[in-house]
């Protein structure tokens, strides 16, 4: 039996050609959608083994699509669910990921450079497997780096900070690092000042500083 489809894009144009592409491979497109009303509408009228979904479609062209995929996951767990975005959205990507382990994919849509590849992925997601496009994956990675608060931090600076959270003062600090205390002190107020501590009378800087140390370790 060929796998049964609902494709969903807002793009008329593109949503037919891509619909006659996949019944030219073989796949059956039970039912197409321009908007998230009508997808969810087709899912619950077709039950198909994978719905494809343009995540911006409107009235916004935002979450629309992000939005009915999630629904679709919770009514209906059966039906695989393939991403497909101009842009690399990675919070989208990340919200249907974390909310589900199996049967879902996200590709941009010019990395889909053949018919054949875009084949196997359905194929892969109906099967219960994912399907991750290499572009989001890169994404992710530097947004993973980008995320350490102590990227900002000089190699100096992270072993005084790393000291402070082993609870030395500043002149422990200066003893172990064969610098002046007035070496650590500046050191201590680059450090403040990068992870954006504020200079407050309600604020323990210092502890503060130790936390977000330990936090991204």
């Amino acid at each position: 039996m060929p796998l049964r489809l609902v494709l969903a894009d807002d793009a008329a144009l593109i949503r037919r050609a891509l619909a006659e592409l996949l019944q030219r491979a073989g796949l059956e497109v039970v039912a197409q959608a321009g908007n998230a009303p009508s997808l969810l509408r087709a899912v619950e009228d077709h039950q198909p083994d994978v719905a494809i979904v343009d995540i911006r479609m409107p009235p916004t062209q935002t979450t629309e699509g992000i939005r009915a995929a999630l629904q679709i996951r919770e009514r209906f767990p059966a039906v695989g669910i393939l991403l497909l975005s101009t842009h690399t959205e990675i919070d989208d990507a990340v919200e249907l990921f974390s909310a589900t382990a199996s049967s879902v994919g996200y590709l941009l849509k010019d990395s889909v450079s053949d018919l054949d590849e875009l084949t196997g992925a359905l194929t892969r997601i109906s099967e219960g497997g994912t399907v991750f496009d290499p572009k989001l994956v890169v994404e992710l990675l530097g947004r993973a780096r980008r995320a350490d608060p102590l990227d900002v931090l000089t190699p100096r600076e992270r072993e005084v900070v790393g000291l402070m959270a082993e609870g030395q003062s500043n002149t422990g600090i200066a003893q172990t690092l064969w610098i002046t205390p007035g070496a650590v002190e500046k050191h201590i107020n680059h450090i403040f000042s990068k992870l954006g501590i504020p200079a407050t009378l309600d604020t323990h800087r210092r502890v503060l500083a130790v936390i977000t140390f330990l936090e991204a370790r």
